[in-house]
């Protein structure tokens, strides 16, 4: 009877320190992201505070506390809004210098799959705040596909108005 008291105690030990690593491992990643300059490192770091972030709210959906969950996401949103921007300043070109965005739009569809997750298992006054992370992340991922990829078939491009070689509008009514 001991044993098992003890082996209980053992675990329950094992899952407190676990928690509290994964906890100090995601606030070790936070900071080396944070610090990161270089847009491409930036990028690639978000794979792993990501997978962290993710991780850690599912946790926190475990324990139904739901409002933490909506700060973690929200913070990822964030993290994915800051690598998007260091990739942006530092290789504008996406298309010549795809390094980075490739990682950061492929993880960025996954955090939209593990929003859509965390929606669909929230009660409801939890949902509007989720809905508006989602659709930050649609954007960012729509952004990043069309940086990677400007040229697309069936699409004209857009000419700025007035352009060189494009005619005026007509007026539809006829002057007297």
């Amino acid at each position: 009877m001991a044993a098992s008291g003890a082996t209980a105690l053992l675990a329950a030990t094992l899952l407190c320190a676990a928690t509290v690593f994964a906890a100090d491992e995601l606030s070790t990643l936070q900071q080396r992201f944070d610090a990161e300059r270089d847009g491409v490192r930036k990028a690639k770091m978000l794979q792993k505070l990501g997978d962290a972030q993710f991780a850690k709210e599912r946790q926190e959906a475990r324990d139904n506390d739901y409002v933490a969950v909506g700060l973690e996401m929200e913070k990822y949103r964030d993290n994915v809004r800051a690598a998007v921007e260091a990739l942006k300043k530092q290789n504008p070109d996406a298309e010549k210098h795809s390094s980075g965005y490739r990682q950061l739009e492929i993880h960025v569809a996954a955090g939209i799959r593990e929003t859509q997750d965390v929606i669909l298992a929230m009660p409801e006054p939890y949902r509007p705040p989720m809905q508006l992370v989602q659709n930050d992340l649609r954007a960012m991922d729509v952004e990043l596909l069309r940086l990677l990829f400007p040229r697309r078939p069936g699409e004209k491009p857009a000419s700025p108005p007035n352009a060189p070689g494009t005619k005026p509008p007509e007026a539809t009514e006829k002057q007297p």
